[in-house]
């Protein structure tokens, strides 16, 4: 394997939430504090897109994408989209290409470069760590996501919402700029497909060779961790376990799907992972899912973990991305006490379930999920199926039910499936306005333990920074183990 960025390990990692959640600025300030501050890696070639619409407010994108090694690509982004001073109030952000199994230059130089410039602005002016966080289930915008990262010197990679076995083999290879191939989960699928991606056909230059990320798997079972290390083609550097408290998308309950009285499906103590088994392995791992707080922290040092990783209190916090007026609702509902964080199992086109916060005003109120007219013009979780004469055609449920019937799915699978894509950008501030003059309306979503932000509300009633975040979870104790730790915050890969 290629060489790796190294050094110690951190103790608290950022988690890597939603659309732009997740932003630059909030984890240039945690890996600043000396934490690992991480970015979303989802929908950054659309993120790009409208932020450049919406005029590069702070001229931050125009400053990274100076830095890209291929100024052509970045001016030719610029050309099509940046729009000084913004767009005109009521006109629609531009399309962006749709994810595909043989994707556009334009789509995977836009996927390059937003994942570039998001890296770049959040290393910007340190030399502190800086992680990306990415689905699994969109598989289409891997390849092009992770090299735009590693262009920018990405340190960690972080992926979930699946089982990532061809993660580290494909970091090797984008480190050398080598054609890749990612293989797809495709529905009904009779041969082999993929996605392949080309770095030198690309940027049509000859580039210095690039360090390799360090790589951390998030799952949710120690079986599943177990599975990974088997061999040394799909072995991470270490395991985020993440458990079902955690906000974002959630692995199913094992076994049959039982749902309680509000419509929650029920976890028990199988869902729970073995940390013992998990400590077994000899690899470094965090926790995450209702560890946001000091005593989480240190319960997590007892059990053999390096550390936790956090969501919720850094989306509440002031460098989120999360657009201003949700975060102050949230907020206000949290001063009230009423905050209310349903697992919904239907809302995701992912099939896994997904944690909504109840906020009035978007699609997590029935009325408002109603009133959207069905459409899939995003597609970033869309499934590839296998057409009868062997092609690749794809669908989402949460389109347009006569065109996912159309398809080939089966319409039990639409009912109650949100927009994900559109809703999450939305969340950011970047929802889409049509022509007819709908707005997209967001979906939100927080870990379902509320303590922790119960407590720094009560600590900083006028909002908190993520290096508050910070020191409220390392608590004075600076959160470092004994020596003796396993994978403790100095071991190094």
């Amino acid at each position: 394997m290629s060489a790796r960025h190294a050094g110690p390990w951190p103790t608290i990692i950022q988690g890597g939430m939603g659309v732009a959640v997740s932003s630059w600025t909030m984890a240039r300030a945690v890996s600043l504090a000396g934490q690992l501050g991480v970015v979303s890696g989802t929908a950054l070639d659309v993120v790009l897109a409208r932020r450049l619409q919406d005029g590069d407010v702070g001229g931050h994108l125009r400053r990274a994408l100076a830095h890209f090694p291929v100024p052509a690509i970045a001016q030719r982004i610029l050309d099509r989209y940046l729009r000084p001073g913004g767009r005109p109030p009521g006109q629609p952000y531009l399309p962006v290409p749709k994810l595909n199994a043989r994707p556009s230059a334009r789509g995977s130089e836009l996927g390059t470069v937003g994942a570039f410039a998001e890296v770049w602005l959040a290393k910007e002016g340190h030399d502190a760590p800086v992680g990306i966080n990415l689905l699994e289930k969109v598989q289409l915008a891997t390849p092009s996501v992770l090299y735009g990262a590693m262009l920018a010197g990405v340190d960690v990679v972080l992926m979930g919402a699946g089982i990532p076995t061809q993660i580290p083999r494909l970091l090797d290879r984008l480190a050398g700029h080598e054609e890749s191939s990612l293989d797809l989960h495709v529905d009904g699928a009779t041969t082999r497909h993929g996605v392949g991606f080309d770095p030198r056909a690309l940027t049509g230059v000859v580039l210095a060779r690039l360090r390799r990320p360090r790589f951390l798997a998030i799952v949710s079972a120690h079986v599943l961790a177990a599975h990974l290390v088997r061999e040394e083609v799909t072995r991470p550097d270490g395991f985020v376990i993440e458990g079902w408290r955690a906000g974002g998308h959630n692995a199913p309950p094992r076994g049959r799907m039982v749902l309680d009285d509000q419509g929650q499906p029920v976890f028990g103590p199988r869902d729970d992972a073995d940390l013992a088994k998990v400590a077994d392995i000899g690899l470094p791992f965090w926790l995450a899912g209702g560890t946001g707080s000091p005593e989480g922290l240190r319960d997590a040092l007892r059990a053999g973990a390096t550390g936790v990783q956090c969501g919720s209190l850094f989306a509440l916090a002031e460098e989120s991305g999360l657009d201003d007026t949700l975060r102050a609702q949230m907020l206000a509902a949290l001063r009230a006490g009423t905050l209310e964080v349903r697992t919904d199992p239907r809302a995701s086109p992912t099939r896994f379930p997904f944690k909504v916060v109840s906020l009035p005003g978007t699609q997590s109120d029935d009325a408002v999920y109603a009133a959207r007219p069905r459409l899939c013009d995003i597609g970033h979780l869309r499934t590839p199926y296998e057409r009868t004469d062997g092609s690749l055609g794809y669908r989402c449920p949460g389109e347009p039910v006569a065109t996912y019937v159309e398809k080939g799915g089966p319409e039990a699978e639409t009912a109650g499936r949100k927009c994900v894509c559109n809703a999450l950008l939305a969340g950011a501030g970047l929802g889409q306005v049509r022509r007819d003059g709908y707005r997209e309306t967001a979906l939100v979503t927080l870990g379902s333990d509320v303590e922790g932000p119960t407590r720094m509300l009560a600590e900083h009633p006028e909002g908190w920074t993520a290096a508050d975040v910070v020191a409220f979870l390392l608590d004075g104790s600076g959160g470092v183990p004994s020596s003796t730790t396993p994978g403790g915050p100095d071991s190094a890969v």
